[in-house]
């Protein structure tokens, strides 16, 4: 009896294990799934040969310990006080926003520049000093301590610091089957993805405590740095190396070999440039960005769409703009190869006409529109600035024309965050005070773009 009662007991903790062990795999089953899609997807077309792919993976850590931080500092929100002092609280914030590229053009840029034999160690700093102000701030999060505000500065500052070191070695780890545009679409969609899988784990943090996320984007940003030393090798410049592109850059110049078809040098800061007029191009987007968020945002408020509550006209108008900034990173992602000029013009046209249309006949339809476009043009001009300077500046200086052109574009920002707080709320002048800022952007760089559309490459020029 005792024998069949010890057996009864051996059977039924066996069909306890074999039950768990089942329901383990059945609930690791479809994470594991969607990890080999994911990694199929971005390995894609030689880009796991090549190592672009982990580029790719390192990036959507990074993503997705960029949004635990935002969604733990989301509580700052200065559009819950009235719209006159809201207008005072969004002039500070863009004072701020600039804070970081005081540093960034003149001081980073130049000196990861130097730093061209620890490329993946700069990276994996980034991420770790990143990791450490998040682990700073849970302790000012809840009380809203002063030391929040310098940290979450150095939170943007090193994210900078990442992604242009990111950006400048792209080319080095690019498949011959893919284009500079492509190759930063991908990256920048699994960027999206892996930020919006990180919302809802975000939530569940948050519920537990108010410094919880931060103590997740710790953990995760950590993974990040030590998955930046799993990057191939080649993404740190040879012994050697730059001292031999340094040369053979002054040789260029002296020969003047460093011009374009039309004997003009190929150099960021030369206002003849491809370069230079897709960076002009590319500030002239940022600035309808910069100024439909924070036009919107008042005049909504005040005057919503017709039939609409104020907050489901933001949320509708915010919406559009996503919709339309994800549409332009997949099709960087899916589009046939064009050189990165002809997407820039296009997507110039395409904001002028829609602005010009809001102007004319303001309106629900036309609104939800413009917002859409700003976003896919944003997205898509991004993609084809940064594949520009990818394949024309040279390697020595890449990082340092990251630096220069992530300044001016965040500046163009702000200057149509300002605009948009000094103007009346009124949607006819506002949308025509965009059409005509894009269309003296489009008029300055349109001879440039057409002839670099014409002879321009998708793929690298310069090493």
């Amino acid at each position: 009896m005792a024998a069949d009662s010890s057996s009864d007991r051996g059977t039924g903790a066996g069909a306890l294990l074999r039950g768990l062990r089942a329901t383990g795999r059945a609930v690791a089953t479809p994470p594991k799934l969607v990890g080999r899609r994911i990694r199929k997807a971005t390995h894609a077309q030689g880009a796991g040969e090549s190592g672009l792919g982990k580029l790719i993976e390192v990036h959507a850590v990074h993503s997705m310990g960029d949004m635990l931080i935002t969604m733990a500092l989301a509580t700052t929100i200065f559009f819950a006080v009235p719209t006159d002092e809201a207008r005072g609280r969004v002039a500070l914030y863009l004072a701020v926003t600039m804070a970081p590229f005081v540093l960034l053009a003149p001081v980073i840029g130049p000196l990861l520049d130097r730093l061209p034999h620890g490329r993946r160690a700069a990276m994996s700093g980034a991420l770790a000093f990143r990791g450490a102000l998040a682990l700073l701030m849970t302790g000012a999060v809840a009380t809203g301590g002063l030391e929040l505000y310098p940290a979450a500065l150095g939170v943007m500052v090193a994210s900078k610091a990442y992604n242009i070191v990111r950006a400048a070695v792209v080319p080095r780890l690019l498949p011959s089957q893919i284009s500079l545009v492509k190759a930063n679409a991908r990256i920048t969609l699994t960027g999206l993805i892996s930020a919006g899988a990180a919302a809802p784990l975000g939530l569940v943090l948050n519920l537990i405590s108010p410094e919880a996320p931060l103590y997740g984007a710790f953990v995760i940003t950590l993974i990040g740095a030590f998955m930046s030393f799993r990057l191939p090798h080649k993404v740190d410049l040879a012994k050697g190396e730059r001292t031999l592109h340094l040369q053979e850059l002054a040789e260029a110049r002296a020969a003047g070999r460093d011009r374009d078809g039309r004997g003009r040098p190929r150099v960021i800061r030369a206002t003849g440039t491809t370069v230079f007029k897709a960076l002009v191009a590319n500030s002239s987007l940022r600035v309808l960005s910069g100024f439909l968020l924070f036009f919107l945002a008042f005049l909504l408020r005040e005057q919503p769409l017709p039939g609409m509550a104020s907050a489901v006209s933001l949320g509708l108008v915010g919406v559009a703009a996503g919709v339309g900034n994800g549409l332009g990173n997949v099709l960087g992602a899916w589009a046939r190869d064009r050189a990165p000029e002809f997407i820039l013009l296009v997507m110039m046209i395409l904001a002028v006409a829609t602005t010009t249309a809001a102007a004319v006949a303001y309106g629900t339809v036309t609104v939800i529109l413009v917002s859409a476009v700003a976003g896919l043009c944003q997205a898509m001009g991004k993609l084809s600035l940064d594949a520009l300077i990818q394949r024309d500046v040279p390697e020595v200086v890449r990082t340092s024309a990251f630096a220069r052109s992530e300044t001016m574009v965040q500046m163009a920002w702000v200057l149509g965050g300002g605009i948009a707080i000094a103007l009346p709320l009124n949607g006819t002048i506002g949308m025509a005070t965009a059409a005509l800022l894009l269309l003296v952007g489009l008029v300055v760089t349109f001879r440039g773009l057409a002839a670099g559309a014409r002879r321009g490459s998708p793929h690298p020029r310069v090493r």
